[in-house]
């Protein structure tokens, strides 16, 4: 029903037309025709009426066709009165049976009332369309009503329920049953909604407009978050719990219990959720056009990109276990179901990672199907070919691969007290994946039903009370029925047993209140006998306990089981066995509802449930705690060892030592099922039965035969059956006497009497049976079909009295007709007497002259006058008498009509008034009408814009059409191809005999083409000679590669030794290192003596001579020093130069070898060429034979070929057709799929059309705004670059940075608080939209704020990128030199050995240079100085780099973090959408309602102005009636009559004026509440708009302290940023420096592990895995060492810095004091040489040397202030650095803790790795000396099988020569046999006996040419034999090549044997096998010749 109609009259669908039904005509017709139902196959029941009874027949006339039928009695069921009819209680109806029953259902469906009372149940049929009976003013129309106060539905029941329990403190249940598709889950929501409705708490009361979960689109009812949760919890477990079926697109495929607790209030405090009977089979299969669980599709079409990757998804058709794919679900779309999904949970408060991991268990459960076995071939074991959907399965999971394949594969089960691995074949495999996917979803169900109700659950509040509502599947019987329906019927029997005892009590009750004698029947015993037979547990045992019992027995089977349980319940009453060995079904049981057919197929296995309980126990050790708090309960399970004991009696004792671990499934169910029954029945139950009315979803279309199972299903029919033993009608006494005193007329006396003894006499009056009836307290009860019979019999009363009344009527009439024609008779009689009498008289003269006299007497008229005045007096005082008397009554009359008047004048100034206000009000309706108007045409546009697209849509109809027309235009060309084809046989059959004539033109080609071979024989010759001599060249190939490997094991072992005296060198390294360390702990000490040297130069002067002689002598060792690092640097450049020549060999050896390589290659191109070329010259020899062989098969194989074809055409055409129609099909599929999708887009583009108004507003909004932002945007940027000039120090920048950063992430906090809060604040409509957008807005730009910056971030990571790219390719290009440097030292080696002598030479050279170093290291303080600075220089620059690093590091967490940010942004944006679609809906809502006032409005004003035209028309009337009224005053003539007629319309006017007066109140009142109502709209309005406007200017000052904010956030950040960028470059250019330092020592390092990493591939491809693990591993600890070094290196060096500051300062201090001794001296000298004169000479020496002193001195002053200057700088850097390595210390003290406990586990894993590393390095060191030696063997095999080859090519050759010769032969035979063929075809005519003798010599000729063709193969053979073995030699030659270059392992094949056992095969086998396998067998012969690869 359409949301219109629900507008229009929800009644109708509620309330019966008793206009209708008490109808007398359709009365008086049951009565005449005595109606009674008639069985019929089309309509279950049909009306007919009894015509005649024949015995026990009964001649039948229907009443639809009027057809007469024969019918047994019994067959005849009868009908009710008309009265009953459309009952709303069945059980009020006297015909109680099933006709009545399915009928009164039926006439009330038509009418479209769906809900119907059958005693204590409601009878719900699915109406299969929106009926508006579910709105929130039928939910206030049901409330606090009685149930039989208003019309059967389902709030009456959850009404009744909800005030039981409030009233007699009871707790109460609702029982749904029903087949799937009936509305059981429906009507169950539609309980929760009445009770969240009517029970909601206090605080929901506030909160409006919170959707609920329904049939319609109907959202109302305020409710608090408990209420809401309660409705929010449906969705989540329909879409784990419910799927599409046949039947049903939501089928609930589980049962459930909710148990919603109350307080003593009656608010909801809490609720519980029970489910049961879970199809999980479904999960891993489906039927066709049926789907799994929706939360499958929900998910792959509803997640997103990052949360398909999380979860491994792929496409539908990818799984296994959606066995149909995807099928959509007509109106739904699964993408917006999984995120109504989502909102829910997010409601119910489940957190996001449950979400994640529940989400996760669903993905694995598809994954479990996609694993796929093989059998292997010699075996039954299963095998795992592909392990891809293991591994994603695992990983989800939370297992390792290889445990799980092990335990799927070979699991361990108990044999006795041992465990032994069982290999499981493919069927077993399978099946424990599938037990395994089931369990897993079942084992996440619970879990999901279990968080619900923790979340529904309120234990601050306990419930004083409860209501339960069940919703479980009615009783199921089909053709052959399993355990699954044993279980649903059990449960159905139990819940049957439970009404018919509730309906004894309640009857029991009635009859006791009543005071009625009656014999107690407790009819739930009767169902007692069959729920034995299933449940008991001993004495006999039931079908339960039996099956439970054989599952503890090892070699149980279904069989002995259902021998079990013939053998113990086989003469139960409530038992059958089968009837025929040939039944299906291996037992039946009788239910209340039917005979049941039972298949105890798999009854074992489903009972027993078993599962691999090695992968139970891996998921219980899962890494995923949600995982393995699924599977905790893995104790409880029936593992593989009691499943294999089912098949071997050796298991048998691992029954007993498990058997009290584990409950069974029918074991489990008993015992939920018995604790659901105690709750019922400590419940008072309320029963709804659902009914589907057909299975096509159609609705108003009802099946009656499907409407009858469903009733004897549900226990309806049972119901009835009960009602029928007892008293089902009962009738107050007041309406039985009412009714049925008719029947007794002088029973009762007149008087008052009481009802009882009224009913008393009555019934005595009546002489019914005692039995028939009893009579209570208040009512009179009867047995069924009593009041039928009293009803007949008061008809037929009712008949008689009616066909009395009318006889009486009609003889009164005729009487009084008979009286008027006597009369007449009479009259006629005196006018003929008197005509007669004037006839006589009228001749006579007397006669005459006595009329003519008479008058002329005057005596006679004078009495005739008096008596005329007499008269005349008299009349004329009566008249007057009479005049008199009217005028007093015309006085009071027009006293009374002027007071009326009055009144009226009155009355009208009153309605001119209110005429004025509603011309008021009717200009407001017409100005509203013009809006309504213009509306009206917008809505008309769109109307015809809609009709544009269904034109469209029809047009595409006509298109499909005509496509359907083109179809079958192709099927007419199809069927015409088909008679082409047959004309083409004949036409080929004409062929065949042209055939036959070009096979004389074949052979002579054949002629031709033996000349062609003749000339290929002479080229193979030439061939074979080029072949040997390439065969000599291999020779000497073979021989130089002999040399090339013993050159390549020298280099080997020179390599070796090269290695070893490298390590050599690296000690004498370390050792130069120590000894230099102990040189500068030296000079420091020499330092400090110097200093105490200078301290005694002050006080004395003779220290001070002292002194300075040693410092010349110091100047003259400094000298010498510097002469002898002069020396040692001129060695240094002879060892440099003597290192080049040594690398220009190199280089020379390595273009030696190269040319070497390219020979080697140009000579393997040569070989293969001219293989190549005798291989294709082979092949054109092999192709010509073969197409002279194919030219003469071509006789026998046209005419197969020909009708092989035609069978294939026909084929063909057939397929062809099939495709046709299936295209067809699939067509009107598509259509019928378009059609759908159209309604679909229909109602999306209107909603969408209602979306877009709202949205053009906030358009327009957001538009200004926008403008605005932009010209504050380009404000902003020209700010930015005005801060870019402004850069501020690097260390405050990057703090304040982080600081700002979390002030904005602290912000965005903020705001998303601020966002959740106003989601919930927001009342009004507008308002909320309004403030969505501006947050959406805000949002948006924080967005592109933080966008800008990321996109900065990402271009300054690019060119980071390309930095690091362009040292990446710097060290690559080093690692090439580096590459060259080795190749060169590999030749240097070469060399070294050659002139080991000079080697020794060197040695001896090094050996004094160290003892040189030894001795100039003390005087060498200035190069160790220079040295030092060097490495604290790389040192600093190591540490500015690892700081670059960690800042890079640090920035694109910063980036991922803000991502992360960008994402929460998306979802809050989603988020505010969903809720400003939601309040658009709401708005919409609005609007219609607001159309709906302003509608009712004008049809308000309508009516007014009817009325007003009415009293208009009134007023006429009444000034008429005025002018009538004085025209009586004046015309006093005619007074009586016009009186009368006056006082008529007097009256019909006074009618009038009343029920006018009654239509203007109304009006008025409606018109005041619709004014009303539009005040509070416009009030609203108004409210709603200022609130908007505050939170408006609220939320843009917000926004403007945001940006301000931003914009110096975004200010800050962009001059770091380029602080950043500039130290980036400084830290590159030093990282440019660094690499280069380390070239040399990774060019080192990689040389020396090469032979390692071919080793440490073998292992990665063995554990590929670990060695992951390692690898991370081992990052995390080289890491932390090399921290904790340069840590412990920056602290040994800020103290040996700080020390050295401290030297250099008291140095400094030193000399300055010297040099200002000196200039004293100086001072003092000078005024010597001026005062002294005599001794000048020495003094000037004395002089100038002093001067040379000072010089000196001030130089290394100098010097000292530049070191001085230079420390300085390094201490600020080194105290920088410390800082930042402090940080950094402790932040990897913390990781290296974590890692530490990391290293200890994996340390095993280690010390395992490295033994294998070393013997894996053994071995392949073995397998090197292996393979050089099998590579000589090889070698020398393989030049002997060359010489055996030639040997056997020319045994070929031979044999070629000897076919050639057969052939001509046959050639000369083929010859004769065409001559013999042209004379068979010139005689073919002649004789037919010719034709004969002519086919039998083809014949002969086949045979043959088929055995030259077998001479033919076998040269081909021996051809190809040669060729292949040349091949397999190339191949060989090429990976020894390949090998060789590699310089890995050689292994070869040999291919004698197999080549001579081919020849010895081939030879003996020829004759027998076919062609087809000859080569079969050549090609496997050739497979196996091909060389092997050994293993590396």
């Amino acid at each position: 029903m359409s949301h219109r109609s629900g507008q229009e009259d929800p009644e109708r669908y509620l309330f019966v037309d008793r206009a209708v039904v008490y109808n007398p005509a359709t009365q008086a017709d049951w009565t005449a025709k005595k109606l009674v139902w008639v069985p019929s196959e089309r309509h279950g029941f049909e009306a007919a009426s009894i015509r005649e009874e024949r015995g026990e027949e009964v001649l039948v006339e229907l009443a639809e066709n009027g057809k007469k039928v024969v019918i047994n009695k019994d067959d005849i069921q009868k009908m009710n009165p008309p009265k009953f009819s459309k009952v709303e209680d069945m059980a009020e109806l006297t015909c109680l049976n099933e006709a009545s029953v399915l009928h009164n259902l039926k006439d009330r469906y038509y009418s479209g009332l769906i809900y119907t009372y059958s005693g204590l149940f409601c009878v719900v049929i699915n109406p299969y369309k929106n009926l508006p009976i579910y709105s929130e003013n039928i939910i206030e129309m049901y409330r606090g009503k009685k149930r039989h106060e208003m019309p059967p539905h389902i709030y009456a029941i959850s009404e009744s329920a909800y005030r039981c329990m409030l009233q007699d403190r009871e707790d109460q249940s609702i029982l749904c049953t029903g087949e799937s598709g009936a509305g059981k889950t429906e009507n169950t929501k539609k309980v929760i909604q009445y009770l969240a409705h009517v029970a909601s708490s206090h605080k929901g009361r506030k909160d409006h407009n919170i959707p609920l979960v329904g049939f319609l689109p109907l959202c109302f009812s305020p409710q608090g978050e408990l209420e809401r949760q309660l409705l929010q919890a449906n969705p989540i477990l329909e879409s784990f719990g419910n799927a599409k079926t046949v039947k049903n697109d939501n089928s609930s495929r589980f049962g459930k219990f909710i148990r919603i607790n109350f307080d003593v209030t009656g608010y909801i405090v809490g609720a519980n959720i029970e489910t049961y009977l879970l199809e999980k089979s479904r999960a891993i299969r489906q039927a066709k056009d049926e789907r799994t669980f929706h939360i499958f599709y929900r998910l792959l079409a509803g997640a997103g990109e990052h949360l398909r990757t999380d979860l491994l998804l792929e496409g539908f058709n990818n799984y296994r276990f959606l066995s149909n794919g995807n099928i959509p679900i007509p109106g739904q779309q699964d993408k917006d179901n999984f995120q109504e999904t989502l909102d829910a949970m997010h409601i119910m408060s489940f957190s996001h990672d449950e979400i994640v991991c529940m989400l996760k268990v669903v993905s694995a459960v598809l994954q479990f199907g996609n694993i796929v076995f093989k059998k292997e071939r010699n075996t039954d074991q299963a095998s795992m070919p592909e392990n891809t959907a293991a591994q994603k399965l695992c990983h989800l999971l939370g297992m390792n691969v290889m445990e799980f394949t092990r335990a799927i594969l070979t699991p361990r089960i108990k044999v006795g007290r041992d465990y032994v691995q069982k290999a499981q074949t493919k069927e077993q495999a399978d099946f424990a994946v599938e037990a395994l996917a089931k369990a897993t979803y079942e084992r996440l169900f619970r879990w999901l039903v279990h968080r619900i109700n923790k979340a529904l659950d309120r234990t601050k509040r306990q419930g004083a009370s409860f209501i339960g509502i069940l919703d479980i599947a009615g009783f199921e019987i089909f053709e052959l029925n399993s355990f699954e329906q044993l279980c649903i019927n059990y449960t159905n029997e139990k819940l049957q047993q439970l009404f018919n005892h509730t309906m004894f009590i309640l009857e029991q009750e009635e009859y006791q209140r009543e005071g009625i004698e009656w014999s107690f029947i407790d009819f739930g015993l009767d169902l007692q006998p069959c729920i034995d037979l299933i449940e008991r547990p001993t004495n006999p045992p039931g079908i339960l306990a039996l099956l439970d019992e054989e599952c503890w027995f090892p070699k149980a089977t279904d069989k002995t089981f259902i021998d079990k349980v013939l053998q113990e319940q086989g003469t139960h009453t409530k038992f059958q066995k089968p009837r025929q060995l040939k039944d299906k079904a291996d037992f039946c049981i009788i239910h209340y509802a039917g005979r049941v057919d039972y298949k105890a197929d798999e009854w074992l296995m489903k009972n027993m449930d078993p599962l691999n309980d090695n992968v139970a126990t891996l998921l219980h050790q899962s890494t995923d705690k949600f995982v393995a708090e699924l599977w905790k309960d893995v104790d409880r399970i029936v593992g593989l060892d009691q499943v294999a004991g089912m098949n071997e009696t050796a298991f048998g004792a691992a029954y007993k030592t498990k058997k009290g671990m584990f409950r069974t499934v029918g074991q489990l169910y008993k015992e939920q099922l018995s604790k659901l029954m105690a709750t019922l029945r400590n419940t008072n139950p309320n029963f709804v039965r659902c009914i589907i009315p057909n299975h096509e979803k159609r609705a108003g279309k009802l099946d009656p035969h499907l409407v009858l199972d469903q009733l004897r299903c549900n226990g309806v029919l049972e119901g009835i059956r009960i009602c029928r033993q007892g008293f089902p009608n009962r009738i107050v006494f007041q309406e039985f006497r009412q009714r049925y005193e008719i029947l007794t007329p002088n029973a009762i006396p007149k008087g008052f009497m009481d009802g009882k003894q009224a009913c008393e006499r009555m019934i005595q009056a009546l002489e019914l049976d005692g039995n028939l009836f009893r009579i209570g307290q208040s009512k009179i009860f009867f047995r069924a079909g009593v009041l039928a019979h009293l009803e007949e019999e008061r008809d037929l009363k009712i008949t008689d009295i009616i066909i009395y009344f009318q006889a009486v009527c009609r003889g009164y009439l005729a009487r009084k007709a008979f009286a008027k024609k006597q009369q007449q008779l009479s009259a006629l009689k005196v006018l003929q007497r008197n005509c007669a009498a004037y006839l006589k008289l009228r001749h006579w003269q007397w006669w005459r002259l006595f009329t003519k006299v008479k008058p002329l007497l005057q005596v006679t008229r004078q009495e005739e006058e008096m008596q005329a005045k007499d008269e005349e007096l008299v009349k004329v005082k009566e008249k007057q008498t009479k005049v008199e008397g009217e005028l007093v009554e015309m006085e009071r009359k027009h006293q009374q009509l002027m007071e009326e008047k009055n009144i009226l004048a009155e009355q009208l100034q009153a309605e001119t008034e209110l005429f004025a206000e509603a011309e008021e009000m009717r200009a407001r309706l017409a100005s509203k009408k013009q809006e309504l108007e213009e509306i009206l045409h917008d809505l008309e546009s769109r109307l015809e814009e809609e009709e544009e697209r269904t034109q469209s849509l029809q047009n595409e109809k006509k298109k499909m059409q005509s496509h359907i027309q083109d179809l079958e235009e192709q099927l007419d060309e199809e069927e015409a191809g088909r008679q082409k084809l047959q004309l083409e046989k004949v036409t080929a059959e004409a062929k065949m005999k042209k055939y036959e004539e070009d096979i004389l033109l074949l052979e002579d080609q054949n002629s031709k083409f033996l000349k062609e071979k003749k000339l290929m024989e002479d080229r193979i010759n030439e061939m074979t000679s080029m072949l040997t001599e390439e065969e000599e060249k291999a020779k000497n190939l073979g021989k130089v590669k002999n040399k090339q490997e013993m050159m390549m094991v020298d280099l080997e072992e020179r390599l070796k030794k090269e290695e070893k005296t490298r390590q050599e060198l690296e000690k004498a390294k370390r050792k130069l290192d120590g000894e230099l360390s102990d040189l500068q702990d030296q000079i420091a000490e020499l330092q400090v003596q110097t200093e105490e040297m200078k301290g005694q130069l002050v006080k004395k002067e003779e220290e001070q001579q002292m002194m300075q002689a040693r410092g010349e002598d110091e100047v003259s060792l400094k000298n010498n020093a510097l002469k002898q690092v002069r020396e040692l640097q001129a060695q240094l450049s002879e060892l440099q130069e003597d290192l080049d020549s040594e690398k220009l060999a190199r280089n020379k050896a390595e273009k030696l070898k190269r040319d070497l390589s390219e020979e080697l290659e140009a000579l393997k191109t040569e070989l293969e060429d001219t293989l190549d070329t005798t291989a294709a010259q082979q092949e054109l020899r092999t192709k010509r034979e073969q197409e002279v062989a194919e030219l003469k098969k071509t006789i026998d194989e046209e005419t197969k070929n020909h009708e092989a074809q035609i069978q294939e055409m026909r084929q063909r055409h057939g397929t062809a057709l099939e495709e046709l129609s299936e295209q067809l099909e699939q067509a009107k599929r598509f259509k019928a799929n378009l059609e759908k999708t159209k309604q679909s887009q229909e109602s999306a583009n209107k909603e969408l059309a209602n979306e877009v108004k709202c949205l053009q507003q906030a358009k327009t909004e957001s538009e200004h705004k926008r403008k605005k932002l932009e010209s504050q945007l380009q404000e902003f940027m020209a700010r930015v670059t005005e801060g870019e000039r402004a850069k501020g120090e690097l260390s405050d920048r990057t703090h304040k940075l982080q600081t700002e950063l979390d002030n904005v992430s602290a912000m965005l906090e903020d705001a998303e608080r601020k966002g959740i809060k106003t989601a919930k604040d927001v009342s009004g409509l507008e308002s909320q939209l309004q403030d969505t957008q501006e947050l959406l807005q805000e949002e948006t730009r924080q967005k592109l704020n933080l966008s800008s910056r990321i996109r900065q971030l990402e271009e300054e990571k690019n060119t980071l990128q390309e930095q690091q790219e362009e040292d990446e390719e710097a060290r690559k290009n080093l690692e090439k030199q580096m590459l060259t440097l080795q190749a060169q030292l590999s030749e240097s080696k070469k060399k070294l050995e050659d002139d080991v002598g000079t080697i020794d030479g060197l040695e001896e050279m090094k050996k004094k240079l160290q003892k040189d170093l030894e001795l100039t290291s003390q005087r060498l303080e200035e190069k160790t100085i220079g040295f030092e600075k060097m490495e604290k220089t790389k040192t600093r620059l190591q540490q500015e780099l690892d700081d670059l690093t960690v800042d890079l590091d640090h920035q694109r967490q910063i980036v991922s973090n803000l991502e992360k940010k960008q994402k929460k942004f998306d979802q809050m944006l989603a988020e505010e959408k969903s809720i400003s679609a939601r309040y658009a809906e709401e708005r919409d809502r609005a609007e219609a309602e607001a159309r709906e006032k302003e509608t009712k409005a004008l049809s308000m004003t309508r009516a007014l102005d009817e009325a007003l035209e009415a009293k208009e028309e009134l007023e006429r009337i009444n000034k008429q009636l005025r002018a009538e009224m004085e025209d009586l005053m004046s015309s006093k003539d005619d007074v009586g009559k016009n009186v009368h007629e006056l006082e008529k319309s007097k009256r019909t006017l006074e009618q009038q004026l009343e029920e006018m007066k009654t239509q203007l109140e109304e009006l008025e009142d409606e018109l005041q509440a619709t004014e009303d109502a539009k005040l509070r709209l416009e009030v609203n309005m108004q409210a709603m708009k200022a609130q908007y406007e505050r939170d408006l200017q609220g939320r843009d000052d917000q926004n403007d302290e945001k940006k301000r904010a931003l914009v110096k956030q975004v200010r800050e950040m962009e001059a770091e940023l380029e602080d950043e960028r500039k130290q980036r470059a400084l830290a590159v250019a030093a990282k440019k420096k660094l690499e280069m330092d380390l070239k040399d020592i990774e060019g080192h390092i990689e040389g020396a592990n090469k032979a390692r990493d071919e080793a440490i591939k073998q292992l990665r491809k063995l554990q590929a895995q670990m060695k992951d693990y390692q690898r991370e591993l081992e990052d995390a600890r080289a890491s932390r060492d090399d921290i904790f070094a340069i840590s412990k290196e920056n602290e040994k060096k800020l103290k040996s810095l700080e020390a050295e500051i401290v030297q250099l300062h008291e140095d400094l201090a030193a000399s300055e004091r010297g040099r200002r001794h000196a200039e004293q001296e100086r001072d003092e000298l000078q005024d010597e040489i001026s005062n002294s004169t005599s001794g000048k000479s020495a003094l000037m020496d004395e002089k100038r040397r002093l001067e040379a002193r000072i010089a000196q001195l001030e130089e290394e002053l100098e010097e000292e202030q530049g070191n001085m200057e230079l420390l300085n700088d390094r201490f600020r850097k080194t105290t920088m650095q410390v800082d930042t390595l402090s940080t950094e210390l402790s932040s990897e003290r913390s990781t290296a803790q974590k890692s530490e406990n990391a290293r200890q586990q994996l340390e095993r894993q280690n010390k395992e790795l490295r033994a294998k590393l070393g013997e894996l390095e053994g071995s392949v060191k073995s397998r090197f000396k292996a393979s050089i030696t099998a590579l000589e063997a090889k070698i020398a095999q393989l030049e002997e099988q060359l010489e055996q080859e030639a040997k056997e090519r020319a045994a070929a050759n031979k044999i070629v020569r000897r076919t050639e010769k057969k052939l001509k032969e046959i050639c000369m035979q083929v010859e004769d046999e065409r001559r013999h063929a042209d004379q068979f075809k010139e005689q073919v005519e002649k004789a037919n006996s010719r034709m004969k003798q002519l086919k039998r010599q083809l014949e002969e000729a086949e045979e043959e040419a088929t055995r030259a063709n077998a001479s033919r193969r076998k040269l081909q053979r021996e051809l190809d034999d040669a060729t292949e073995a040349s091949e397999g030699l190339s191949r060989e030659v090429h990976t020894l090549k390949n090998r060789l270059r590699r310089g890995g392992p050689i292994s070869f094949s040999s291919s004698r044997s197999g080549r001579r056992q081919l020849q010895v095969e081939g030879t003996s086998s020829l004759d027998l096998l076919s062609d087809d396998e000859l080569e079969n067998k050549i090609t496997d012969n050739n497979a196996n010749e091909t060389p092997a690869p050994q293993p590396e």
